[in-house]
């Protein structure tokens, strides 16, 4: 799959945060950005 790169704008200190749990898990930011925007598809499509 092809990757793009985007830019956000979000609250710093709730970026930092997000970044610090993401870290202590061993995950990576943008793709725990892209696993909530592909569940927030799914319930799109499941409610038509």
């Amino acid at each position: 799959m092809e990757s793009k790169n985007i830019t956000l704008r979000v609250n710093s200190e709730l970026y930092n945060k997000y970044r610090q749990l993401c870290k202590k898990k061993g995950l990576l930011v943008s793709r725990q950005v892209e696993i909530m925007m592909e569940e927030q598809l799914k319930k799109e499509e499941d409610q038509v």
